[in-house]
């Protein structure tokens, strides 16, 4: 029957918000070490059409290794990782080399842990280690043009700010947005810089 049915559907939806629930309560974000790197590369085939060898993963974890990190729904679960790196000075064309640049290469969560906050979570952690291990004054990301859900992540969220539009970026040839948050900034400043600082003011208050 009619009321069968709605029952049945607000049972379904009161179960999956409990479900939903207990999976953010019992995720937690931790630094990554070498034994996640597999899980971290099975995580970006599943979920991105940008993949990378596991040397490239290695590569990551041994030069830059506090600022790598993972989730977990429960210990042994994998749910999501940040892959991240500082940028020398040949590849930061377009900013202030007097500044130390951090960069996000990927980000991803398992589908069936989205919508809980774990890539906030994930990013917020890379950042904060950015500037705790390395004196970092801001962090730069890639995001395809396309994808609506990041964009809302990255600008409204996270408050990065999109700086250019760079060409057929990607291997398929889409666009992406080049994005950039400032973590803290040195005295000096540019123009650039002082709307960073204004932006970052405007979310504190």
């Amino acid at each position: 029957s009619a009321a069968s049915d709605l029952y049945k559907g607000q049972y379904q939806r009161r179960v999956h918000g409990i479900q939903k629930i207990l999976r953010n309560y019992m995720v937690s974000i931790r630094r990554a070490t070498p034994d996640d790197l597999m899980d971290m590369q099975i995580c970006n085939l599943s979920n991105l059409p940008e993949n990378y060898q596991l040397k490239y993963y290695m590569y990551h974890i041994f030069s830059w290794p506090h600022i790598l990190y993972v989730a977990e729904a429960r210990p042994g679960k994998f749910a999501g990782y940040v892959l991240a790196k500082l940028e020398d000075e040949a590849d930061t064309e377009g900013h202030d080399d007097k500044l130390v640049h951090g960069h996000i290469t990927s980000i991803s969560v398992l589908r069936t842990y989205r919508r809980l906050g774990i890539a906030t979570k994930l990013m917020l952690a890379a950042e904060e280690a950015m500037k705790e291990a390395y004196n970092g004054d801001y962090v730069s990301l890639h995001v395809r043009v396309t994808n609506r859900a990041a964009i809302g992540l990255y600008k409204d969220v996270l408050k990065f700010r999109i700086m250019k539009v760079e060409k057929k970026y990607y291997a398929d040839s889409e666009d992406a947005y080049e994005t950039v948050s400032y973590t803290h900034l040195r005295a000096h400043e540019t123009s650039l810089h002082l709307v960073c600082r204004l932006l970052l003011e405007k979310k504190k208050k």
